[in-house]
């Protein structure tokens, strides 16, 4: 039962370029309505500053994890997410959040859930949100996951110590199908203009379109996007077409529902091809950098700072899927249509993302795994208050 001023132990953690409170499921109720009612009262919502609990006021920091040891065979922990909403008394658990997943490892091994074995550990983490296998590989010391070292992720200060993952068979996370609609591209009449898409499904599922068809560059840093004179107009019209992904998906039952009630997914993002541009640390991309530029929006149609872990992962199979709006930019970028290592231009710089391919006789390929290297870190211990 759902007590106020209750005092629940928790561990607050980055991974990846997100931040989330972790629990360990067995000290949360297991009735789902007395779960959210906990985790809402813990981040502090809905307030859109969050100012009365432990959420960081946008959708990157405002993420939780819940953790237990698994029964599956060959599976170390089970691992739920939810994307708390920050206007909005929900907890989003149709999604999962590649950047966690990368803290997933680490906390695991740390709170004893896992064995640590030295100097890797490798950790079999099954995401109740998709139904899917990610494995991570933990540098572990002295028993315990190492944080320190000299690996650098774009969007995160300084450096730390790598972690790998691996989506394990990604595609048709939410749909059961790679391409949702059957189709590589589909275009959509909006105010009488038409709009050409790519849905695709993997790890999560992410509608693909040409920011050009907005009349923006698909370079822009959420800033300067912001500052839009016609955002708004164009936040609407990509709200269309994502809600229309969220029918598709069985996720609403029209545009309305979608906008209220599925809100986390399908995620909707600017592809386009390597251009010049500027990311928000300053930092110069070149075109020579990167194989495609992309934007992700989040929940209210935000466009966020960096790359969601699951979106590149998602990018990296649309790359490898013929007939996608990132395939052709892809393809035509690096001369090849099986891409095992992607470089995405993000607003806060690059990220890379790599694909394990297997090749048929026929010569078609698809997606074993979709990869990544994030770093984690442990930043704070202790118990949470929850509040009426």
């Amino acid at each position: 039962m759902y007590k106020p001023n209750r005092k629940i132990p928790c561990v607050y953690m980055r991974g990846g370029t997100s931040k989330a409170v972790f629990f360990h499921d067995k000290d949360l109720p297991e009735d789902a309505a007395e779960r959210d009612k906990v985790i809402l009262s813990a981040f502090g919502s809905p307030d859109r500053r969050q100012i009365d609990g432990m959420g960081g006021a946008n959708t990157s920091t405002s993420k939780v994890a819940v953790i237990k040891k698994s029964e599956r065979p060959g599976i170390d922990v089970d691992y739920d997410f939810g994307q708390v909403d920050v206007n909005a008394p929900i907890v989003g658990k149709t999604m999962n959040c590649g950047n966690i997943s990368s803290a997933v490892g680490p906390f695991a091994i740390d709170e004893g859930l896992v064995k640590a074995v030295e100097p890797m550990t490798e950790v079999h983490i099954f995401n109740t949100n998709t139904q899917k296998e990610i494995i991570a590989q933990v540098p572990v010391k002295d028993g315990r996951a190492v944080t320190e070292g000299d690996f650098a992720i774009d969007g995160v200060p300084g450096t730390a110590a790598k972690v790998t993952l691996k989506f394990v068979a990604p595609q048709g996370a939410a749909s059961g199908k790679l391409l949702p609609t059957g189709q590589g591209k589909d275009s959509i009449e909006i105010e009488g203009k038409n709009y050409e898409y790519s849905f695709v499904d993997a790890a999560n599922p992410v509608i693909f379109v040409h920011p050009e068809d907005f009349g923006v560059k698909g370079t822009e840093i959420p800033s300067e996007f912001n500052a839009l004179p016609n955002c708004k107009e164009i936040c609407q019209i990509l709200e269309i077409i994502r809600g229309t992904g969220a029918v598709t998906l069985g996720f609403a039952k029209d545009l309305e529902d979608a906008r209220v009630n599925s809100q986390t997914l399908p995620k909707i993002a600017f592809a386009t091809k390597p251009v010049d541009y500027t990311a928000g640390s300053g930092k110069e991309i070149k075109a020579g950098d990167v194989d495609l530029v992309g934007r992700l929006f989040s929940v209210g149609m935000k466009m966020i700072d960096a790359y969601m872990g699951t979106g590149a992962i998602c990018t990296i199979t649309a790359a490898n899927t013929p007939g996608t709006i990132v395939n052709e930019i892809a393809r035509e970028s690096l001369g090849t249509d099986r891409i095992e290592h992607l470089r995405i231009g993000h607003p806060w710089g690059i990220m890379d993302a790599y694909a394990d391919l297997k090749v048929h006789e026929d010569g078609s390929h698809e997606v074993l795994s979709g990869n990544l290297d994030r770093t984690a870190r442990r930043i704070m211990e202790g118990f949470v208050y929850v509040r009426d």
